[in-house]
């Protein structure tokens, strides 16, 4: 679906009145094979610019981005840059996204590792936690295989155990709340 739109809203008071006023848009559905129904936008972007398929692909994305600064921002203290220094503000932003990035390349090879229907229950969110949690014991382990040629494999099996217990997701097959419920 594919379609034009006006929507009545009431503006903020002003001079303690409230007008009303109308909001053209398009409104497009567009069918999710994977989770087997219809996925509604609401855009101002019109169809000459972008196919009703590339709002979605859009919207998908613009939601990844989203999760990306959530996890970076529970997970890796990037809402917490308490400096008017330009340079240590820096270093710290530099810090987070570093931090993501190696949490997400672990996060990929060991996910690439299991079987396809058990990936799932390892979402990025769950895994960022687990990483943080266990950054520590990760750096700990780094810098004694850094210092020693051989070092013995079983911390770092331990770890791995630990980082998968954490990260699992117990509810990844659950129903999620369903908005119908509000009547």
């Amino acid at each position: 679906m594919d379609v034009e739109v006006e929507i009545a809203f009431s503006r903020r008071p002003y001079s303690g009145r409230r007008r009303g006023d109308l909001l053209t848009a398009r409104l497009v559905a567009v069918w999710n094979e994977e989770t087997r129904k219809y996925h509604t936008y609401l855009t101002n972007i019109g169809p000459e610019v972008l196919s009703a398929e590339e709002v979605a692909e859009l919207y998908g994305c613009r939601w990844e981005i989203e999760l990306v600064f959530k996890e970076l921002k529970s997970q890796y203290a990037l809402d917490r840059v308490n400096t008017t220094n330009r340079s240590v503000a820096e270093a710290l932003i530099w810090a987070s996204l570093l931090t993501l990035v190696v949490s997400r390349r672990l996060h990929s090879e060991i996910r690439s590792r299991l079987p396809e229907k058990v990936r799932v229950r390892y979402p990025p969110m769950r895994w960022g936690i687990a990483f943080r949690e266990q950054s520590g014991k990760i750096l700990e382990l780094l810098l004694k295989r850094l210092r020693r040629k051989h070092v013995d494999p079983e911390p770092m099996l331990e770890l791995a155990r630990t980082l998968m217990a954490r990260a699992l997701d117990p509810n990844a097959g659950r129903e999620r709340f369903r908005a119908e419920w509000w009547g």
